[in-house]
């Protein structure tokens, strides 16, 4: 996702290859800082924008309230949840797509989910019923475009990406929350389609953080990967599956710095 974030995302990513979460809260909630007031050249934060490119520094921002929870500092990500909701639901004050606000709705959820509230699951349920109503309209994408449409655009994949990065520190450095899970099976019928994304979080987001603190772990984000290679091992773990992101190679299975050998 090509957003300003004034370089602290890979700053973030290399604080988690360390496992010093609390830094990479702190690089992240910077990243969401700079992406929220200035997304990118052509993009205004509070205009109707057909990607969403703002929600990327909501992205950011629930991972930088991940980062505290599982750093140990629960007031800190409360706070970021607080801050998370309430940018949310600014934001979709000024979105015109149904989709978009739905989605938004689907970021308050997850922002709750982060913070560890109780309300989280209403929250979801407000999502799914907001996908639900689009089929009432016919869909929302423009162009005539299907609801596929949404899923790939910046908004939906920085909605995806938290509970796919904390999955996957759960699953060996996997992929563990794919396309699949995340929708519906029939596009014919949108709101059903993108409804499935909230009522797969409500099932499994709350769940999977939980994990994720009582473990002390998150993945960094997956990049490009290689496995078994003849070039990298990782001195932590031994592996030689290399995931390469944020400029960076790390151990695919325990998100340390890999060295060549």
């Amino acid at each position: 996702m090509s957003t300003q974030d004034g370089g602290h995302r890979e700053a973030a990513i290399a604080a988690v290859a360390e496992r010093d979460y609390g830094t990479a809260g702190d690089h992240y909630t910077r990243a969401a800082w700079r992406v929220l007031a200035d997304p990118r050249p052509e993009a205004e934060p509070f205009a109707p924008d057909e990607k969403g490119w703002t929600g990327v520094g909501l992205g950011f921002l629930a991972l930088a309230g991940i980062c505290y929870r599982i750093g140990g500092t629960a007031e800190r990500a409360t706070r970021r949840s607080v801050e998370g909701v309430a940018v949310a639901r600014d934001l979709a004050e000024g979105v015109e797509r149904p989709a978009q606000r739905a989605c938004l709705g689907e970021f308050v959820a997850d922002f709750r989910a982060v913070g560890g509230t109780d309300d989280h699951e209403a929250a979801y349920r407000e999502a799914a019923d907001a996908y639900r109503a689009i089929r009432e309209r016919g869909g929302d994408a423009p162009d005539g475009r299907g609801p596929q449409y949404w899923g790939t655009t910046p908004l939906f994949e920085a909605a995806a990406a938290p509970i796919k990065q904390v999955a996957r520190g759960l699953s060996n450095g996997e992929i563990a929350v794919a396309w699949e899970d995340l929708h519906g099976p029939d596009p014919a019928d949108p709101g059903a389609f993108l409804a499935a994304r909230a009522a797969y979080k409500r099932q499994r987001f709350p769940g999977l953080l939980d994990r994720a603190v009582e473990e002390g772990f998150l993945a960094a984000p997956r990049g490009t990967t290689e496995y078994s290679t003849d070039h990298h091992r990782c001195p932590a773990c031994s592996s030689t599956d290399v995931n390469w992101v944020a400029g960076r190679a790390l151990c695919l299975r325990c998100s340390r710095p890999t060295a060549e050998r």
